[in-house]
């Protein structure tokens, strides 16, 4: 039977960053994927020759000297992938069907301060504020700055902070408090919970600098994975993890869902920890752990159409478009009362081919998992007719909405795709095929606070659950983590000599 140093469940990207450093560090890792390819939200796919992203569609803070690039200096990955860098003064485009105006986000703090007072002159002071706000929270975290200065962000009052109330105590004019929340479909924002540290963190992040890989995120799997088998690291494709088996109140062994064990000595899953307790047997952790972790709420879900275009028929926007029917961004909870799409997010994926004109695109909309629960024991592939119909029907409805907003939108379309919670259930192994996991409560912070270590001693946590999703959360976790093994301050000095 394999034995190793540590075996991690989930070839995520928080997987693989974490079986990267161990296997650096000399570990003897092996990594755990139930699909036959790795990357989990990392991963594309190729239709009628065009290759869509499934989950990180664009990335902050990669300019020279900032967090992410100093970060991805450590794992290789800087130089090895090619980038391009979205428009300096409108990355983010939000806009609103009332007025057809559309506001822009500008890359660094002082442009982002300048580009919005154009239209809100009276709001110059309170857009300073906000952005000095946003750069507190995140320097308040010590490894969004590569720290090992120790602070117990527990008891912060970070965490009990809405971000509604936060924006709206900054930012006076409504309007340009909606645009300030207005990408919140980044975090999948509930305005009664989503705390203002979630906001600060992922805002400030992009406003720093935001870039696309070209050609698809897979590529930052692929070179991971390279990198951990060139350090003698091993990935198991079509091995799902069924079950923990324990000597004592360690973990000895995971039990594949074909009957074979691999042994370890530590154990990290990348996947939710819902899925991950379900994989501990009754009488290792305390009922009442167990039924927190089950129990916790995750956010919503998505609807997303994948449309190839005519040759040469639409531009390459090197911005990401945010655009809303009505004047409320909040409307991740919305999608129960009326499953009609009313807003949505489009991005024009990077490509090698060409930077004037793409050959796809992706629109994605918040969707309810409840429009697809008829359809939730099927698997992709072996849904139905009538699912194929219902996707088909949404699609149409979602490019009706892009063609209200863009005129003749429609007409340049070749051929689309659909994608449904269920798909990313499936896919990403997430509970109702949730966007982001856990989603963080201001109310309870520190009920959907996760922390990498867990009642069984051996056992640790990475992803997006622990400490942030998106790129950049997902670094953090994974170096977290590992910390546990390695120390923090061995491990932050390695980062900080690397970049």
């Amino acid at each position: 039977m394999p034995q190793y140093d540590t075996v991690i469940i989930g070839s995520g990207l928080g997987g693989l960053l974490c079986a990267y450093i161990l296997t650096k560090e000399g570990n003897n890792v092996c990594v755990l994927e139930k699909h036959s390819q790795a990357g989990g939200c990392l991963q594309n796919f190729r239709r009628d020759g065009c290759i869509f992203d499934t989950g990180i569609h664009y990335l902050g803070s990669l300019d020279e000297g900032q967090v992410l690039n100093r970060y991805f200096r450590y794992f290789g990955l800087m130089g090895k992938i090619p980038l391009r860098r979205l428009d300096e003064d409108g990355f983010d485009v939000i806009s609103f069907a009332d007025n057809g105006k559309e506001y822009k986000y500008a890359m660094g703090t002082e442009r982002f301060v300048e580009v919005l007072s154009r239209d809100f002159p009276e709001e110059r002071e309170g857009l300073r504020n906000y952005v000095k706000r946003i750069k507190e929270i995140s320097d308040h975290f010590p490894l969004y700055s590569i720290s090992d200065v120790q602070t117990d962000i527990s008891e912060t009052a970070f965490y009990g902070e809405n971000a509604v109330e936060v924006i709206g105590s900054l930012i006076k004019n409504r309007r340009l408090q909606q645009i300030i929340a207005g990408t919140s479909p980044l975090y999948a924002g509930v305005a009664a919970k989503t705390p203002f540290y979630v906001h600060a963190l992922i805002n400030f992040s992009f406003i720093e600098s935001s870039y696309r890989v070209v050609d698809g995120s897979q590529q930052i799997a692929d070179l991971l994975c390279r990198t951990i088998a060139d350090n003698g690291g091993t990935i198991l494709l079509n091995s799902e993890a069924k079950r923990f088996h324990f000597s004592g109140q360690n973990i000895k062994s995971v039990e594949l869902s074909n009957g074979e064990f691999i042994e370890g000595k530590n154990f990290i899953s990348g996947i939710h920890p819902s899925l991950t307790i379900d994989m501990i047997p009754e009488g290792f952790i305390r009922p009442a752990y167990r039924h927190r972790i089950q129990k916790l709420e995750n956010t919503t879900s998505s609807f997303s159409s994948y449309c190839v275009f005519k040759e040469n028929s639409f531009p390459y926007l090197n911005y990401n478009l945010y655009h809303y029917n009505n004047d409320n961004v909040w409307t991740a909870e919305n999608n129960a009362e009326n499953n009609k799409p009313e807003n949505f997010l489009l991005l024009t994926p990077a490509s090698s081919r060409s930077d004037q004109w793409v050959d796809s695109i992706i629109i994605m909309a918040y969707m309810n998992y409840d429009e697809v629960k008829k359809w939730e024991n099927t698997t992709v592939g072996k849904r139905g007719q009538d699912y194929q119909e219902f996707k088909q029907q949404k699609s149409a409805q979602l490019i009706e909405l892009v063609e209200e907003k863009i005129p003749g939108f429609s007409a340049k379309i070749k051929k689309c795709y659909a994608s449904t919670p269920l798909t990313f259930r499936d896919y990403t192994g997430t509970p109702n095929g949730s966007l982001y996991g856990i989603l963080k409560d201001c109310n309870d912070p520190l009920k959907s606070l996760i922390s990498p270590r867990t009642k069984v001693p051996n056992l640790l946590l990475t992803g997006q659950n622990t400490i942030l999703h998106g790129a950049l959360g997902v670094t953090i976790a994974a170096v977290t983590t590992c910390s546990e093994l390695l120390g923090i301050s061995y491990l932050v000095n390695k980062i900080k000599a690397a970049g």
